[in-house]
C-alpha cells in the first residue's frame, strides 16, 4: 500500500509538471503528499567570491528564495479547499547537494515523484531522478517534462526481463497495476521464443492473482535501442504509465546509467515508475 509520498517541486522552471501530477496521485490513492522545495544557494564560481559585489549575491539569494516560495505556494494552492493531506518543506541546498539531500529525504517515504529534466531549459533539479533512483532505496515516479494530464491508468506497460530490478519494480508498482484497466507485460528480445516457452507467463499469473487484468506482449527486435522500442510500442498502444527496473549505479556523486534506463530518462513520453 502507498500511504506517504514525497515530490520534488519544480523550482525556477518555466513549466512545472510535478505539482499537479503529484496531487493527482495523492488524490487517486487518498494518501499524504509532502512537497520539497529547494532554496538554492547562489551559484558562484569557485575563487570568484571576492570579485562579485555583495548586493549581487543578495539579489541572487532573494531570487532563489522567491522561486522556492513560489513552488511551495503552488502546491498549497493546489490542495487548498480539498480533502487532501499535504505539507511543504523548504530546504536549503547547493545545486550539487540538492539531489543527494532529496534522496535521503525520500528514504522515509513510500515513493518519490520528480520531473524529467528538460533539455531545453536545464535546471539544478535535473539529476534528481538519478539520485532518487540509486540512493533512496525507494521507487521513483518520473514525470515527463511534456506531461499535461494527471495520473491515468487505462493501460500500464510493465517492462519485464526477469531481472531483480524488474521484479522490484513490479512489486513497488503493484498499487498502480491492480488499479489499471489493462496491464501489458512487455518483453523485448532479439530472438523468437521456443515453441514450448511462454515468456512472461509466470509474472502474468502472479499479477492476475492480485486481480490485475493482464496481457503479455513479446517484441522481437534486432535493434539495440531497447528504450526506443519500448517507447515506440507505448505510443502504438496509447499506454499512459510505464513500469521498469532502473539499471546502473552511483559513483562519487556521479550516476552511471544502463542503456535502457538512460534512454527512457532522456526520451520518456509517459510517466514512468522505476525501481533499483
Amino acid at each position: 500500500m502507498i500511504k506517504d509520498i514525497v515530490a520534488n517541486l519544480s523550482v525556477g522552471r518555466s513549466r512545472d509538471v510535478t505539482t499537479d501530477f503529484a496531487v493527482s496521485v495523492a488524490a487517486a490513492f487518498g494518501i499524504h503528499l509532502t512537497g520539497v522545495a529547494f532554496l538554492y544557494e547562489p551559484l558562484i564560481p569557485a575563487g570568484d567570491m571576492s570579485g562579485i559585489p555583495l548586493d549581487v549575491i543578495d539579489t541572487l539569494r532573494t531570487e532563489n528564495e522567491n522561486a522556492a516560495k513560489a513552488a511551495a505556494s503552488k502546491l498549497e494552492d493546489a490542495v487548498r479547499g480539498t480533502a487532501l493531506s499535504a505539507e511543504v518543506r523548504v530546504l536549503n541546498a547547493t545545486d550539487a547537494g540538492a539531489p543527494h539531500i532529496f534522496a535521503e529525504v525520500a528514504r522515509r517515504f513510500d515513493m518519490s515523484i520528480v520531473a524529467q529534466g528538460d533539455p531545453d531549459t536545464p535546471s539544478p533539479g535535473d539529476p534528481m531522478a538519478e539520485a532518487a533512483l540509486f540512493q533512496s532505496g525507494r521507487p521513483v515516479l518520473i514525470v515527463p517534462y511534456i506531461q499535461r494530464a494527471g495520473l491515468s491508468l487505462d493501460r500500464v506497460l510493465v517492462c519485464w526481463d526477469g531481472s531483480r530490478n524488474a521484479a522490484r519494480a513490479v512489486g513497488d508498482a503493484m498499487p498502480f497495476i491492480v488499479r489499471a484497466k489493462t496491464t501489458e507485460i512487455v518483453i523485448v528480445t532479439n530472438e523468437d521464443a521456443k515453441s514450448d516457452e511462454m515468456p512472461g507467463a509466470d509474472i502474468a499469473h502472479h499479477l492476475a492473482r492480485h486481480g490485475a487484468k493482464v496481457e503479455v506482449k513479446r517484441i522481437v527486435s534486432t535493434e539495440t535501442d531497447v528504450a526506443g522500442t519500448i517507447l515506440s510500442h507505448a505510443a502504438d498502444v496509447a499506454a499512459d504509465f510505464l513500469v521498469m527496473g532502473g539499471y546502473g549505479h552511483s559513483r562519487l556523486r556521479e550516476f552511471v546509467l544502463g542503456g535502457a534506463t538512460r534512454g527512457i530518462l532522456a526520451s520518456m513520453t509517459v510517466p514512468t515508475l522505476m525501481s533499483h
